[in-house]
């Protein structure tokens, strides 16, 4: 339910210490009750070296964090006005917003069954914040976002490839993603989140809840870090098959878990960049050509990572981890157990994740969800149907893996399916926009 009393949100203020590294954002929410404050604080750290943060461009990289972090707060009724105390967008910049909130915002609304728009009217101001970006100088090297898991592994690998010097960060404190950055042997950036805290009281008093694009926040968090820090790249690591849409609607709008990972959201983030913030600062995701298999071929070759890395989600949870680096229940470990086995032996995949979840019978019908036979694929990060159907094919005819429980009984529902080209599956396909210096 949407709650009555609220009527919209106010981007209040924001502010940066340099003594401490701390980014202040503050929003409220206004309507017929008392209006509710709320604070969110970014911990970066206190460093030398970056850009001034009284210079335009840190300040519009400010700009952009508030303005992205407060679909946070938005989605707690997804209705009314949205009001700017300070700094307001300009027509540019409110288009921008309105598509990453629509988008951003679509499973929240799919899934609360919302009717009518969610997404707020930014209104624009008609005449630019800031008319030309400069180019600042910084330096020329990589932060490589990390999430634990194997896809920034490939891209830090990637990165050291072409003799690029990376550093790792992360957003948050989740403690397995520093243990894989000490594998990597990489010097290592926390950024600390503290959401409001009246948000979980929201929630619980029956806030609408659910997913919001956690990504963009966090590249808008790796800019200000870009600047602060003095870097001329952030490295993402998110693969092509985040452009595909989770579900289309019946009235034929898509929703896509992971838009906050896509080319599209990539490009809306790029051009806000260069419109407002530098000209030479870079971010953009070294895998976006690539499929989940041939990002999973590639990882299998990284052997000293197999026992650190995790990409079950339930590692990263707000109040802390929920399972020892795999729960072998979620959609994600199914879809990895699937995407990696057909480049690794039974007993590789059992010593990393404690189990043969393509033994389990019980786990055929999880596992047919990432097939889409009867719906959607599960609302989560993993790859498209093809990639899956692909595996399967390839490990119904792999000695290795062809009579385990759950191939054999997928290789059964798949029978007169087309199945997708395990090679054209794997090779590198659709747009990008990765610097030259990265495409060695």
């Amino acid at each position: 339910m949407r709650s009555p009393e609220i009527e919209g949100l106010e981007f209040t203020s924001r502010e940066f210490d340099p003594d401490s590294g701390e980014v202040r954002l503050r929003w409220r929410l206004f309507g017929n009750a008392r209006a509710l404050v709320l604070e969110e604080r970014f911990g970066f750290g206190r460093s030398t070296g970056g850009i001034p943060p009284g210079h335009p461009s840190f300040q519009a990289a400010l700009d952009l964090l508030h303005w992205i972090a407060g679909v946070s707060y938005w989605k707690v009724a997804c209705r009314g006005a949205v009001r700017f105390a300070a700094a307001r967008p300009d027509a540019f910049q409110a288009d921008a917003l309105a598509q990453v909130y629509r988008n951003g915002l679509a499973e929240l609304a799919w899934r609360n069954h919302l009717e009518g728009r969610y997404w707020p009217d930014f209104d624009g101001a008609e005449q630019p914040v800031c008319a030309q970006t400069a180019t600042l100088g910084l330096a020329s090297r990589a932060l490589v976002p990390m999430g634990g898991g194997k896809d920034s592994l490939v891209a830090l690998e990637r990165v050291r490839a072409c003799h690029i010097d990376a550093e790792t960060v992360q957003v948050g404190s989740a403690p397995l993603i520093g243990r894989v950055a000490e594998r990597a042997g990489t010097r290592h950036h926390v950024i600390q989140r503290k959401l409001a805290p009246e948000l979980a009281a929201l929630n619980a008093a029956g806030a609408l809840n659910g997913h919001i694009p956690i990504t963009a926040i966090n590249a808008s968090a790796l800019v200000v870090a870009a600047l602060l820090w003095d870097f001329d790249a952030v490295v993402f690591a998110n693969e092509r098959s985040a452009d595909t849409p989770t579900l289309t609607t019946p009235a034929g709008r898509p929703v896509n878990h992971q838009f906050a990972k896509s080319y599209a959201f990539e490009q809306i983030l790029r051009g806000w960049i260069r419109r407002y913030i530098a000209e030479d600062l870079e971010v953009f995701s070294l895998l976006r050509r690539d499929s989940e298999l041939g990002i999973c071929r590639e990882f299998a070759t990284l052997t000293g990572y197999h026992d650190v890395f995790s990409s079950c989600n339930r590692n990263f949870h707000l109040d802390g981890a929920r399972t020892a680096r795999w729960c072998g229940e979620c959609p994600k470990c199914q879809f990895v157990f699937l995407a990696m086995a057909p480049f690794m032996d039974v007993e590789r995949m059992r010593a990393i994740f404690g189990r043969d979840l393509l033994a389990e019978a019980g786990q055929a019908e999880a596992f047919a969800e990432l097939l889409e036979l009867d719906g959607p694929r599960p609302f989560e990060c993993v790859g498209e149907a093809d990639e899956a159907r692909a595996a399967v094919g390839a490990l119904a005819a792999d000695a290795r893996w062809g009579d385990h429980a759950v191939v054999v009984d997928l290789a059964r529902r798949l029978q007169g399916i087309q199945l997708p080209n395990l090679e054209t599956v794997l090779r590198p396909d659709g747009p990008e926009c990765i610097p030259d210096r990265f495409s060695a």
